[in-house]
């Protein structure tokens, strides 16, 4: 069995989006200054590099991330090659893609993932989202989980209509997978995020394994 973590390492200096506060990392307590272990600290944004959006990030009644359902957080899931001139997901970029029957997980890999294999300090606004038709229709196909390999599902600083319609459905959003190495296919997915009573996201530690 193939192992591929498609999470990103967090680390100081690595890029969030733009008014979050940069990433601290450090230790507070170090054993060769006397301490009687390392011990260290680290502060970020719930939406740093791979992470998860909860209902309650764009919807005032909408639930936190502890209580997403963890059926929706493991099972069979497609990475899909997006074709690396388009400069947005969107209807007419769908109808060249083609979701296998059954599959309720679909993890879109982007032009973003042939430039990166870590994130970067500089913040792309040219990424590729997904736009508002197109949330529409993987809704009504039934999909209940959509990751994508750079910050944002959605379009830059036109983030709410693609959230809001996902996030209605109860549809999981991931966000920052680092799929560089990982070919489109099927595979079996595992999403692990930290569990944070009534958070609107959550950092998360992602698993694609293949027989």
């Amino acid at each position: 069995m193939k192992i591929f973590d498609v999470t990103f390492t967090v680390e100081q200096g690595m890029t969030v989006w733009p008014g979050d506060d940069a990433v601290q990392l450090f230790r507070q307590k170090k054993i060769e200054d006397g301490a009687n272990a390392n011990v260290s600290f680290v502060g970020m944004s719930v939406h740093t590099g791979t992470h998860i959006d909860a209902p309650f990030h764009f919807l005032k009644a909408g639930y936190g991330v502890e209580q997403i359902p963890l059926d929706l957080l493991i099972g069979p899931a497609q990475v899909i090659q997006v074709p690396e001139d388009a400069k947005a997901i969107d209807a007419k970029t769908l109808e060249k893609i083609v979701i296998k029957p059954g599959i309720k997980r679909v993890l879109f890999k982007t032009a973003v993932s042939l430039q990166q294999t870590t994130l970067s300090q500089v913040f792309k606004t040219d990424f590729v989202a997904i736009a508002a038709d197109a949330a529409q229709i993987l809704v009504d196909k039934g999909i209940n989980v959509i990751g994508i390999d750079y910050l944002s599902i959605a379009p830059y600083k036109n983030s709410r209509p693609t959230h809001e319609i996902l996030l209605n459905a109860n549809t999981l959003v991931i966000e920052g997978l680092n799929l560089a190495d990982v070919e489109e296919g099927l595979y079996m997915m595992y999403c692990l995020p930290l569990k944070l009573k009534g958070s609107d996201g959550a950092p998360a530690r992602v698993i694609l394994t293949q027989e």
